[in-house]
């Protein structure tokens, strides 16, 4: 039974892949679409074939319609915040295209608005479903590298006028940083693996020589992370690099290594070179390579079952925290201190 309704804010290229991951949920129905041209949210429904959604050129209205239970936000990073607080207040369940937030301030009363709603979060990292980095997961479960001392997870995506995001992207009013726009996927695998509290962050940050792609703010960084137990951590984020798009994982444990999905381990007796872990890699930026059913299928049982997704805002706030800190760091030159 499709009980739970759910509005989409955004028509762009990743809503889709919302739309297409709730009408294959057995319990939610797409009921609205939100876009600034009202016929243009029409012509998306029209077009994915939703029978019983209405378009809106307000969030505001569609908040205020009957039948909607939740609400996936999908539009430029500027505006997460404050449509996120107006459907936190309306009582709305959350799905937070990421980054949440572009600044602490805009985060905090984001966690705030939520906390006083009691609604149920979840911010797209998406790739927590991806099957490699659930193929790494179980494999750090089962002690195959034991206790991790050093990560690396690198993000490097070629962002340029041919990328469906790229004319708002550039801009450091939308796009924030490197690691805000898209390296904090990076930054979330690294949570996600060492499962430690970062306490301190030191980084850089700049453009290439001729700054080819036009950014307004520096498209590279590299960020250092030290965890509360001593171990360290490693994010490298590009989006002007010329090359194929790239996501490393490198984990160094006292028991063994694991490289994307390569695996040595001393636990593995006999083992005389790599063991490789056929299965998908996270190595494209397409949003329909991205597992959203996997996600949104976890969130609504999340709703359902009143439990809190691993993924909601409480936890994504640790990731936006360190990409913060990572901006404060390379702007004024000294390591930066977490919690914000």
């Amino acid at each position: 039974m499709k009980d739970l309704g759910v509005g989409i804010v955004g028509t762009g290229w990743v809503s889709g892949e919302y739309i297409k991951a709730f009408k294959a949920n057995p319990h939610t129905e797409v009921r609205a679409l939100v876009s600034r041209d009202r016929d243009r949210a029409h012509a998306k429904a029209e077009e994915l074939a939703l029978p019983n959604c209405r378009g809106y050129d307000r969030i505001e209205e569609m908040l205020a319609a009957p039948g909607i239970h939740i609400v996936a936000i999908c539009t430029p990073h500027q505006l997460h915040v404050e449509q996120g607080i107006a459907a936190a207040n309306a009582g709305k369940h959350l799905v937070i295209e990421k980054p949440a937030a572009l600044d602490i301030e805009g985060l905090q009363r984001l966690r705030a608005a939520v906390g006083r709603a009691r609604v149920k979060t979840i911010v797209s990292f998406v790739l927590r479903w991806n099957p490699m980095f659930q193929t790494i997961r179980s494999l750090l479960a089962e002690g195959v590298a034991g206790s991790l001392y050093y990560a690396e997870v690198d993000y490097f995506h070629s962002c340029g006028p041919w990328y469906s995001q790229y004319e708002w992207n550039i801009k450091k009013n939308i796009g924030g940083s490197s690691l805000l726009t898209a390296g904090c996927h990076a930054v979330d695998g690294l949570r996600w693996f060492m499962r430690k509290k970062a306490v301190e962050v030191f980084a850089y940050a700049n453009f290439s020589p001729a700054n080819p792609l036009h950014y307004e703010y520096e498209p590279n960084s590299v960020t250092l992370v030290r965890f509360a137990d001593g171990s360290m951590g490693k994010v490298a984020s590009s989006i002007e690099c010329v090359m194929p798009y790239v996501f490393n994982v490198e984990l160094l444990g006292d028991s063994g290594t694991i490289r994307n999905n390569h695996v040595f381990s001393k636990k593995w007796e006999g083992q005389k070179g790599w063991a490789t872990i056929p299965t998908i890699l996270p190595d494209s930026g397409d949003v329909t390579h991205h597992p959203f059913k996997d996600e949104i299928d976890h969130f609504v049982n999340c709703i359902l079952n009143d439990e809190e997704s691993h993924a909601n805002l409480a936890d994504a706030a640790e990731t936006h925290e360190i990409c913060f800190a990572s901006q404060i760091s390379a702007r004024e030159h000294r390591p930066v201190t977490l919690p914000l």
